[in-house]
């Protein structure tokens, strides 16, 4: 299967693409193509996406060469894509999460994005992000009649905040295997639910306690209800089951989104 990456900005999704780039996929990002064209007529990647609102040539490009790819291509193919999740033929579908204001002060810090996203500072970098995914999410509703940011579109929602990249890959490989697996054994797709991994520690809004279990251990329960809250993601139901977990050094838990 393909594996289709999208998430929030600043979640880290390039930095995955480059290990799974050495993995032996083909890496196909449309990320570095938006952001290329908002260089070339002189805007900010957020003025670039109101365009977009308007001049729907620029999605179409992007949606087309998605699903002509996804099609053509029998080898593993890696999509750092905000809709291939949407366009792309029999792919592994991965949200990646992360706390908007661990993104931010990614976004302020990485001087490989060029002048267009150059920030006074980790506030303007944070409102901009803001902004940026409201405009996106506006829009995908409007084109596309989808809810952007609804986690059951995605076959993986993982959290980016706390783990490292090299532990986030080593997840996404197995749970896209076992995703694999399923299907082999018959079972529609469907029929499987979305996985949820979220860092305890960003639940309770607190720092991580330090990990004494392999980095990549899940807790998985049934127990633990989220929402999503404007950027932020709201725990529910199962803080004490979160804490305990946290303070038994799993670098996740798996949850469940509130219907």
């Amino acid at each position: 299967m393909h594996i289709t990456l999208t998430g929030n900005l600043g979640s880290g999704k390039s930095t995955i693409s480059k290990i799974f780039a050495e993995k032996g996929y083909e890496i196909y990002s449309t990320g570095k193509i938006q952001r290329t064209l908002a260089a070339e007529r002189g805007l900010t990647v957020l003025e670039m996406n109101k365009l977009m609102e308007t001049d729907h040539s620029f999605d179409n490009i992007i949606d087309d060469t998605t699903t002509k790819l996804s099609k053509e291509h029998k080898e593993d193919l890696f999509f750092d894509s905000r809709l291939a999740w949407h366009f792309a033929v029999n792919s592994f579908k991965i949200f990646l999460s992360v706390d908007i204001n661990e993104a931010a002060r990614r976004v302020f810090n990485d001087d490989k994005r060029g002048e267009v996203e150059k920030y006074k500072s980790v506030d303007e970098a944070k409102a901009n992000l803001i902004a940026r995914a409201e405009a996106e999410d506006s829009r995908y509703k409007e084109l596309y009649k989808i809810n952007y940011f609804d986690m059951s579109n995605y076959n993986l929602v993982l959290d980016s905040t706390y783990a490292s990249p090299d532990i986030l890959a080593n997840i996404i490989a197995k749970e896209k295997s076992s995703y694999e697996q399923k299907i082999a054994s018959g079972i529609a797709p469907e029929e499987i639910r979305s996985r949820i991994l979220i860092s305890p520690a960003r639940l309770l809004d607190t720092k991580p306690e330090t990990c004494h279990r392999d980095d990549d251990d899940i807790f998985d329960t049934e127990d633990v209800i989220i929402k999503r809250e404007g950027s932020s993601l709201a725990l529910l139901r199962g803080s004490d089951i979160v804490w305990r977990v946290m303070k038994s050094g799993y670098e996740f838990i798996s949850v469940k989104e509130a219907d």
